[in-house]
């Protein structure tokens, strides 16, 4: 498997999107987050009555959403009115980790991260890494990678809680292991801080994945490291998801799956379905991928939504008709829902605007 690129600038670098068009045909995962009244204690243990009547996610798929990954994970998820709740279930033989100091490059290790775009505009967003030292990496993006964006290393999710039960024996070769669990509670308070939310997004969804690193490894002087190939370079690390991004890149949050958080306490039954207007920005943003194909390959912007797609347009059984305006700095491409009659938006630089 080709390896997710990053590279440090003084933080992180450049993520590379592998083939724009390889994004039809994923439709992005959902789940239903429910409310609970009862105290989480974040041990690891998930002891509570709530993780026991909550639903466990799909498996994990590999990034790109064709292959069985080798070790199954799986996620729940609850919430409260101070806190987002997460358990993940991680199957592991060998589980270990060497990296202590927070904000250090936690994917190194074998790791859980988890992503956050509240608002869904795929700007302005969460990532957080934790291995199984429970050693944390918190960070913020004003923008993909694709973009130029500015990533906020210093941001610390204020009140972040987290915990690891291993399954076995931590930095241990001469054992098998069945695995390690993390249970975290984020606060919202951290989000409302940072992101301007004015509550909890009750009754909302929101844009959130979960990606799980896991490197092959070598034994050396009865240490756990990451494997080298013949030319001493290490191999590429496995890229396992919640909702497959149908490219090696975590950073397009327009990808991310729906977390739906209902006011309902853990126990009743609740339905989500992605709705249509969202399927209309999934098209939308098909068409902000074939302008930057357009520009890499012509050097200059298309002027005409039949110079990206010469398909009709449709969500359901509704065709949209995208418009798209050039200017000085670049472009639009606008539509109006026939759902909601709102008007959505996207920019040359990948940003979505709601009117």
């Amino acid at each position: 498997m080709i390896s997710k690129i990053k590279s440090i600038v003084f933080v992180l670098g450049f993520i590379s999107s592998i083939g724009f068009a390889q994004s039809k045909g994923i439709v992005p995962k959902n789940y239903v987050a429910y409310k609970t009244s009862e105290k989480i204690q974040i041990d690891g243990d998930e002891l509570e009555t709530s993780w026991s009547k909550a639903e466990w996610t799909d498996a994990f798929i590999d990034i790109e959403g064709v292959e069985k990954p080798k070790f199954n994970t799986k996620v729940k998820m609850l919430w409260d009115d101070k806190n987002y709740y997460i358990l993940a279930k991680i199957q592991e033989p060998h589980v270990w980790a060497n990296l202590k100091q927070h904000d250090t490059i936690i994917f190194y290790n074998n790791d859980f991260e988890v992503f956050i775009d509240p608002d869904g505009d795929t700007f302005n967003y969460y990532e957080l890494e934790i291995n199984a030292l429970n050693t944390a990496w918190d960070l913020f993006l004003t923008k993909p990678y694709r973009e130029k964006n500015v990533v906020l290393n210093d941001w610390n999710n204020t009140g972040l809680q987290s915990a690891v039960k291993i399954q076995g024996t931590l930095n241990n070769p001469a054992d098998t292991d069945e695995g390690w669990t993390l249970e975290i509670a984020i606060p919202w308070a951290s989000y409302q801080k940072s992101f301007g939310e004015d509550n909890v997004p009750r009754d909302k969804f929101w844009r959130v994945n979960f990606s799980r690193v896991n490197w092959q490894h070598d034994i050396v002087n009865g240490k756990y490291e990451r494997k080298k190939d013949a030319s001493g370079k290490y191999l590429p690390e496995y890229n396992w998801v919640w909702s497959p991004q149908g490219v090696i890149n975590m950073h397009e949050p327009e990808k991310w799956g729906y977390v739906y958080f209902t006011s309902k306490e853990i126990g009743n039954k609740v339905t989500f379905t992605i709705p249509q207007d969202e399927k209309i920005k999934w098209e939308l943003f098909e068409l902000y991928r074939a302008q930057k194909q357009f520009l890499a390959k012509n050097k200059k912007w298309a002027v005409a939504i039949n110079q990206l797609t010469k398909s009709v347009i449709k969500v359901g059984t509704n065709v949209i008709t995208p418009k798209l305006e050039n200017h000085s700095f670049g472009w639009n491409i606008s539509v109006k829902s026939p759902f909601s009659s709102k008007t959505f938006i996207i920019k040359e630089d990948g940003q979505f605007i709601e009117k």
